[in-house]
């Protein structure tokens, strides 16, 4: 493995090893057997290190130590909780720039996202903090004299968590650290393509656990593929599931938990647009739109797959994109004069290979065309070309979405048709309208408008802040994480009456005297 951007020594400040055990309880790795998971980077192809596959008997094991933690960890007050919290963040805080470099390394997105991703964790630990004193409930007035009525939260139990590749570590802690505030404990299956990230965080939150004199088992780690991923699937014992993948995976998993009467929260596909209106700030729109599409090379749930674009600035908008794209600089995401590093694997490749092909064939023009890179500095074979390509809303390919920087760009008329063109998907994350003109943007955000859990004006798609409830609507699945109330996921209502006086009465006027 090269060391010219200090990787070595970042692995090593963080804990990670060449070949690490898979499996935690916290402080204690589980020796799970012989099968191990390869972590290859793909800015440069170098195996980074190998982490042992979860069996069933190690994810037995952990469960049994969750189930146990379980008891302890509910009982702590939520604001002792909550300085637990606190104190993971300042652990965060102090190996940033190094767990920054892993994230890039391995997942493949710069190392200014890789930091951000980081200071994404930093954020969420701050926001839990406050929130472990706000878990209210209400009181309500009861009918009956005498009686009190109110509802309060507990926690849920064990929450297991799946998270994908390209937020190898965020998006976990989205999920961790607001449901630690409240009372639950954690199993994680990071993404097999990024499993070395959730070593290193799992090696951070131990050592915390450990120092405050707390068991093993509020923070676990297993590691493998779906198959490891379907033992909490279909485990009674796991109330929560919080997976976040394509959409393929989510009707899988809320199938599996469905079928157990569990709970799921599931953050899956998007195909993000956003609409360029003749009103529209144009340096603004461009920016945008820039990143939206080639942000962490296309593959972010909120990245934007389509440009709907008022035809009287049209051509001048894919003339002026066209030349933005000529700018980009397309290399190692740990070289910060880059723009944009790999996509995650060979696999990733072909799906946007075949992805430009199959639009072609329905009639796509390329306005700037794509391709893999290949020669010095890109021997992983996973560097492409972001592309631009003139489609029609309805091809098969834009109603789908692929992980890659393919940006499809199409005209519109009316308002009315731009909104219809946007929503006629079948995935609802993110949105966003670039208008200066109060009306129009109005419309956009009205119940008539984007019909996706964010919608933003005259900011991109991608970007999200943790103090918002993160999520989306249709094959999106429908949570959401982080921000707001988001809370209220991971633990159970329970609404209480107490009767003081020295009556009984029946609720509705029912009379029952014997």
């Amino acid at each position: 493995m090269s060391d010219s951007f200090g990787v070595k020594s970042a692995l090593q400040k963080l804990g990670v090893q060449t070949e690490n055990l898979g499996t935690s309880t916290g402080n204690n790795w589980i020796d799970s057997g012989m099968e191990y998971i390869s972590s290859f980077s793909p800015a440069d192809g170098e195996l980074i290190g190998k982490v042992q596959v979860t069996n069933r008997e190690s994810y037995d094991a952990v469960v049994s130590k969750a189930q146990e933690a379980y008891k302890t960890w509910r009982n702590m007050p939520a604001p002792q909780r909550g300085e637990i919290v606190r104190q993971i963040g300042n652990a965060l805080r102090e190996v940033k720039p190094e767990l920054g470099k892993l994230v890039s390394y391995e997942m493949g997105k710069s190392y200014q996202e890789g930091l951000g991703e980081v200071q994404e964790m930093i954020d969420i630990c701050d926001f839990a903090v406050g929130l472990s004193r706000q878990l209210y409930g209400l009181t309500m007035h009861s009918e009956r004299p005498g009686h009190r009525m109110y509802e309060q939260w507990h926690p849920l139990g064990i929450v297991g968590i799946v998270s994908a590749f390209n937020f190898p570590v965020a998006v976990w802690s989205w999920n961790s650290m607001i449901a630690w505030v409240c009372g639950d404990v954690c199993i994680w299956k990071p993404s097999e393509k990024a499993p070395l990230s959730g070593i290193a965080c799992q090696q951070i939150t131990a050592r915390v656990f450990k120092e405050n004199g707390l068991p093993e088992g509020i923070s676990s780690l297993i590691v493998g593929d779906y198959k490891v991923g379907k033992f909490m699937t279909e485990d009674r014992r796991v109330p929560l599931i919080s997976a976040t993948g394509s959409t393929r995976m989510g009707k899988i998993v809320g199938q599996a938990v469905a079928a157990r009467l569990g709970r799921s929260l599931l953050e899956l596909g998007g195909n993000n647009a956003i609409i360029i209106t003749e009103n529209a700030d144009i340096e603004i729109a461009i920016r945008g739109a820039l990143f939206g599409a080639v942000g962490t090379a296309g593959q972010r749930c909120t990245s934007t797959r389509r440009l709907i674009i008022h035809e009287s600035i049209y051509e001048s908008i894919k003339e002026r994109l066209a030349a933005a794209y000529s700018k980009l600089v397309i290399g190692n995401p740990l070289n910060e004069k880059n723009h944009v590093g790999p996509l995650i694997d060979k696999m990733a490749v072909e799906m946007y290979q075949k992805a430009i092909e199959k639009v072609k064939i329905e009639g796509g023009k390329e306005v700037v065309a794509g391709g893999v890179f290949s020669g010095d500095g890109y021997e992983s074979g996973c560097y492409v070309k972001p592309c631009i390509i003139e489609a029609e809303n309805h091809f098969k390919m834009v109603q789908e979405e692929t992980f890659a920087p393919i940006l499809y760009i199409m005209k519109y008329k009316t308002l009315d048709e731009a909104i219809a063109m946007h929503n006629g998907v079948p995935q609802g994350l993110s949105s966003a309208i670039m208008t200066l003109n109060m009306r129009e943007a109005e419309a956009f955000l009205s119940v008539s408008g984007s019909d996706c859990g964010i919608a933003n004006v005259n900011i991109g798609t991608s970007g999200a802040e943790i103090g918002g409830a993160f999520g989306g609507e249709k094959e999106t699945g429908g949570g959401r994480e982080s921000g707001s109330d988001s809370w209220k996921a991971y633990m159970r209502r329970q609404t209480n009456t107490i009767n003081y006086s020295t009556n009984l009465p029946l609720a509705q006027g029912i009379k029952f005297d014997i």
